[in-house]
């Protein structure tokens, strides 16, 4: 069983693809972020990439994309004591110029030694792991080393019980953490929190009570910069496999024994191999109109920007619930919901003019947002004469706490619980194995793409997908605007 350090001990950070996109918007401002909160005070970070650069040059483009994605003004002062933990190595000088590099971070490490882990990030595109991990294997950094990988984790089930098979020849399953960034925002955790330390909601999570669940990860966004990346995945790799079953995940699966990583992820792993193969007729694939113009697009390409489905999990407590799940590009708004509907009691005691039943179901609903909230909607009286009923909504909100301060972003928390040997919030190679399994059926015989114009929520037939039920997004109703303090 793989042990947790109760503190982060000293460590040498190997980035890899530490000039690329990722790094700088995400992993360079969450390292800087987590030695100022106290949690990464005693290590060095090696940067390595294909451009050639020098330790100075590679400090000031790390100081470039704190200053432009990290939180706060970056002083002298403040980036002192961060800026001299850094250094470069080119990877085009090979495997014995990456150890030496890294050796020399060790020395300057107190207690260097034993001591010392390393943790190596691959930020680098799937087909590049496999080399970056002979690398390793020659460069004999493999001892006292934990390894991160950035998804996708395979095309299909093939490819991916190669990538595995690759990866445990010269790493042990205990030190490789598979990484779904949406598990570490404090949303996710608090799926975990709320269904299994109330016993006001834990008794109702099955399908006596819930009627059925959306999981919407909707983006505005188009593919800046990731088309010829895309072209090789598609939506349904790109998000489904990665992100929005691993949420799933959380929603469905049973009480663990305990909030350790093993019994976490072994009721996860139920999870998934209760989930019945994907059937293309519950799936609607949609492209928006204009992707095929790109330059790095085939005139006829069958990629898929858009993808909604619905989702049976062949188990007791979910037998007869439908999860339907929908991510896509360019669509009319950005969001990250989980919305639970639950079922309606009967309603013939209410008048037919009293409004009951008319704004559909009670919900219950998560933002995954960096800041995350959660709303509980239900019928109430209206006040005044009559028998008049209105949706209502209580809602919480993160920033809302005193201890709103104490939130890390999602990668920060999952390299910090990397470096601590903390596997909860990362998957197991037997899990994103069973995922592609079931994912055969629809990846043998996609439906075709429909198109969807640029700013709607995807092709028309999205609605008979979800029917007789309706998707929750548009949102019904907006956050509450939290007060300033």
């Amino acid at each position: 069983m793989a042990t947790i350090d109760d503190k982060a001990l000293p460590h040498v950070i190997v980035l890899f693809g530490a000039t690329g996109d990722l790094a700088r918007r995400k992993l360079l401002p969450g390292l800087l972020r987590l030695h100022e909160a106290g949690l990464m005070t005693d290590a060095q970070i090696v940067g390595t990439s294909l451009e050639e650069m020098a330790d100075e040059d590679f400090v000031a483009f790390a100081r470039d994309a704190c200053e432009e994605f990290g939180k706060g003004d970056i002083t002298d002062a403040r980036w002192q004591t961060f800026g001299e933990m850094i250094s470069y190595v080119s990877t085009k000088e090979g495997p014995h110029a990456l150890a030496d590099a890294v050796k020399l971070a060790e020395k300057k490490l107190q207690g260097a030694g034993n001591d010392v882990r390393r943790l190596h990030y691959l930020s680098v595109p799937p087909k590049a792991a496999q080399d970056v991990i002979r690398q390793l294997e020659e460069a004999d950094l493999v001892e006292r080393a934990r390894i991160i990988m950035e998804k996708p984790f395979g095309t299909d089930l093939e490819s991916a019980k190669e990538l595995n098979a690759k990866i445990h020849e010269v790493f042990t399953e205990e030190q490789i953490f598979r990484i779904d960034h949406f598990l570490g925002k404090e949303a996710a955790q608090n799926i975990l929190a709320f269904r299994f330390a109330n016993g006001l909601f834990e008794p109702i999570w099955n399908r006596n009570f819930i009627d059925h669940v959306q999981i919407d990860i909707p983006e505005t966004l188009g593919l800046e910069g990731r088309t010829a990346f895309y072209e090789s995945t598609g939506a349904y790799r790109d998000m489904v496999v990665t992100h929005l079953m691993q949420v799933l995940a959380f929603m469905a699966m049973e009480p663990p024994t305990s909030l350790a990583p093993d019994p976490i992820g072994e009721e996860k792993n139920k999870v998934f191999r209760s989930i019945q193969p994907l059937d293309p007729r519950n799936v609607v694939r949609g492209q928006y109109s204009g992707y095929r113009g790109k330059n790095e697009v085939a005139d006829d390409s069958d990629t898929e920007t858009f993808i909604a489905m619905k989702v049976i999990i062949d188990n007791w407590r979910w037998a007869g619930v439908p999860f339907f799940l929908r991510t896509g590009k360019k669509l009319a708004e950005g969001a990250r919901i989980i919305s639970i509907a639950f079922k309606e009691p009967p309603l013939t005691m209410f008048p037919s003019n009293s409004g009951a039943g008319t704004q559909g179901p009670d919900h219950l609903t998560f933002d995954l947002a960096d800041q995350s909230k959660m709303s509980l909607s239900f019928y109430g009286k209206r006040p005044g004469p009559g028998m008049k009923l209105e949706k209502l909504s209580m809602q919480f909100a993160t920033q809302e706490t005193s201890s709103a301060t104490g939130v890390l972003e999602a990668y920060e928390r999952l390299i910090h619980d990397a470096m601590r040997g903390d596997h909860t919030l990362f998957t197991t190679a037997e899990g994103i194995e069973t995922l592609w399994k079931i994912s055969q059926p629809l990846l043998d015989n996609p439906p075709p793409v429909r198109l969807y114009a640029p700013g709607s929520w995807g092709p028309n037939s999205i609605h008979q997908l979800i029917a007789p039920h309706a998707w929750r997004l548009p949102f019904e109703r907006s956050w509450r605007e939290t007060k300033k303090q």
